[in-house]
């Protein structure tokens, strides 16, 4: 009898974070990869939305704005979330034939900062997401591979 493949978790990003910035970024890599997984958490300091993908984090900006109101892909339509802030993630790159089919909406009211996250659009190659803050907060951005993923903190206050 053969015995299975042992399965390896995600590799933890450990204590090597980047410092917490106001201010935008950019990253990522070209190529057509799809999102698999979306996930949010609260951690000490702060909260924690992810994109995960299926290879590669694909390129990427993520742009903080005055008010948590974004407007979907092809209706057109303004949607507002939960919040007073808003970020929106643009994901460029993504592959059509991989869309995904998870959650589009995490609304979390007892977070500190992430109050809601919202799939915005998923189209042509274009996947984005609204993020609703409580409050304007600094943000780290950076990604993390096996497997890959896009992770945003938002700084939450300290007492």
């Amino acid at each position: 009898m053969i015995a299975p493949p042992p399965v390896t978790p995600p590799t933890p990003p450990g204590n090597n974070l980047p410092a917490f910035a106001c201010k935008d970024a950019t990253g990522g890599s070209a190529g057509g990869v799809g999102v698999t997984a979306v996930r949010v958490g609260e951690q000490p300091g702060f909260d924690r939305f992810v994109l995960q993908f299926d290879s590669n984090v694909p390129q990427y900006s993520v742009k903080r704005q005055a008010k948590p109101v974004f407007t979907q892909g092809g209706s057109g339509q303004t949607i507002t979330l939960s919040g007073t802030y808003g970020v929106l993630i643009v994901l460029h790159s993504t592959s059509e034939s991989a869309t995904y089919s998870g959650p589009s909406d995490f609304p979390h009211s007892d977070f500190v900062v992430l109050k809601e996250a919202r799939l915005i659009q998923d189209f042509e190659g274009s996947v984005s997401w609204g993020l609703g803050l409580g409050s304007a907060a600094c943000m780290r951005v950076f990604s993390l591979t096996d497997p890959a993923r896009l992770v945003i903190d938002f700084q939450t206050p300290t007492s």
